[in-house]
Formats: C-alpha cells, sequence, structure tokens
C-alpha cells in the first residue's frame, strides 16, 4: 500500500497560516508595549509641575526631554515651590526602571517631599523623612534625589543631595564650578539614615543649574566629560534669561548618546538688593 504524501499545497498554506499567527501575536505584544508607553508618558507629563514659582530677583526655568526609546519611559522629575516660611524649595531626582511602576514611584517621592516640606524647611529633615516614608511603603525601588532650600531674605541656600549628580553653579564675579558636596545614598534604600547639608550664602548674582544623568553620561560617554561641557556652558551664559540657559543645557543630552530622560532646573539669583 502506497504510504501518504503531503500535498505541497496543503504545508504552504499551513506555513502561511503559522506565520499569520505569529504576526498577530507580535503586532499585538508592540500595541501592548505602545499601549504602556503613553500611559507612563501621560502620567509623567501630569504628575511634572504645570507651572513654576518666581520671586523677586529669583527667575526659574526647566526643561524635560523624555527619552529616546518611545517604549522606554524614565522617571526623572523636578520641583520648585514656595514653603511655609516663605522660603524656596527646589528639587529634582531620578527613579530607577523605565516603565509606568517607575512613573508611579516618581510620583510618590515628589508628593511625599512636597509633603514633608510643609513641615520641615530643613533639607536634611525633607529626606531623610521621605527616605523612611518610601521605605515604610514597601515599594522596592529607590530614587537619587537633590533638594535645595534658598531663603531669599537672608540670601541662606542650604543643599542636601541623596545619591544624585551634583549642581553646576557661576557667579558674576567669575567664579563658577561644580558642587561636590558629600551626599547620602539614594531615597528608599536605608532607613534611618541622616543625609549631610551644605551650607552657602549668595553674596553676588549668579545662577544654579540641577540636572539629572541623562544629561550628562551616556554609554560611552563619561558624566564627567558632561558636567564639564555644562560646567563651560553656565560659566558662558550665567547671566543669560534662565529659559535660555535652560534650554542651551538640555541640548548637552544630544551628545551623550543617553537613551534615558532627561531633565534641567536652573536658578538665576540677581543678587542682594541695592541699599536705599
Amino acid at each position: 500500500m502506497p504510504g501518504h504524501r503531503t500535498d505541497p499545497s496543503d504545508s504552504g498554506q499551513q506555513l502561511l497560516l503559522t506565520l499569520g499567527r505569529l504576526v498577530d501575536q507580535a503586532l499585538e505584544r508592540i500595541k501592548l508595549q505602545q499601549a504602556r508607553a503613553e500611559l507612563a508618558m501621560a502620567l509623567q507629563r501630569h504628575m511634572l509641575p504645570p507651572g513654576l514659582p518666581q520671586l523677586p530677583g529669583v527667575h526659574i526655568a526647566a526643561r524635560y526631554a523624555p527619552s529616546r526609546d518611545g517604549l522606554d519611559v524614565g522617571g526623572d522629575w523636578y520641583d520648585a515651590f514656595l514653603m511655609m516660611d516663605g522660603s524656596l524649595g527646589l528639587t529634582i531626582g531620578d527613579v530607577q526602571g523605565h516603565d509606568v511602576e517607575a512613573i508611579a514611584f516618581m510620583g510618590q517621592v515628589r508628593t511625599s517631599l512636597r509633603a514633608i516640606a510643609e513641615a520641615t524647611s530643613d533639607p536634611r529633615e525633607v529626606l531623610s523623612r521621605t527616605n523612611d516614608l518610601l521605605i515604610s511603603m514597601g515599594f522596592g525601588l529607590f530614587a537619587t534625589c537633590c533638594f535645595l532650600r534658598f531663603d531669599p531674605v537672608s540670601r541662606d541656600l542650604t543643599v542636601s543631595r541623596a545619591g544624585h549628580v551634583p549642581m553646576v553653579w557661576a557667579t558674576a564675579g567669575g567664579r563658577s564650578g561644580i558642587a561636590l558636596d558629600r551626599g547620602g545614598p539614594p531615597l528608599g534604600v536605608l532607613a534611618g539614615e541622616r543625609y549631610p547639608v551644605t551650607h552657602r550664602r549668595l553674596t553676588e548674582a549668579g545662577v544654579l543649574v540641577l540636572l539629572t544623568d541623562g544629561v550628562v553620561e551616556g554609554p560611552t560617554y563619561p558624566m564627567e566629560a558632561g558636567l564639564a561641557e555644562v560646567a563651560r556652558l553656565v560659566r558662558a551664559g550665567f547671566d543669560a534669561d534662565s529659559d535660555v540657559l535652560a534650554s542651551a543645557v538640555i541640548k548637552v543630552a544630544e551628545q551623550t548618546g543617553h537613551r534615558d530622560d532627561a531633565a534641567v532646573l536652573v536658578v538665576r539669583y540677581d543678587g542682594p538688593p541695592e541699599p536705599g
């Protein structure tokens, strides 16, 4: 009895059906990932502050650039707000991860910082209490952060860092630098952490630039090179409009090859008021 032989046309049709199912499955996965990315980006836009406070003699501007990979959304944020004692609170940070969960955690961090800053204006306490609160919530994620308090009356500037990129500064007197102050670990890592604080007094006009690592670091671009480029821009444009300087600094991210998101917060100070 002759053996059964498969019709070549049947085999080809079966192959086409199999390929069709695989393509449909791949498209469904792509659509799901795109939907997650769109949700994350919408959440992130909603969680960034809609406006920034402006005080006499203080000019604030910010820029945010999303990830170059639309399916890999990060958790960078910035914020600026007035505290109960009339001082200005400034914060910038970066959350671990690149997904909807990271965006949600970013919202929790930013909200916690604001809420705790209502109870205390000491940056050390703000970071310490936020750190313990986040750990108690059990998210399992961490965030780097820099928190600044500026008193426009006394001109005192207090800075505390939690594993974050140092800020860059320049003054009208020609001084400039990268603030390599001692900091503590990222938020959400070690309970009971006490974060170091650096005190300064602004005695002349100048500018402070806070940023995230997406601006200054890439796979083959060291952070030192990125910070040096930002420092060069800040020295050259310390007296420029804060919006102009923020736009110039965020473009450094295009040189690093970094696919992460990036954020910049610029604070320009006009200097002490003239006597009388």
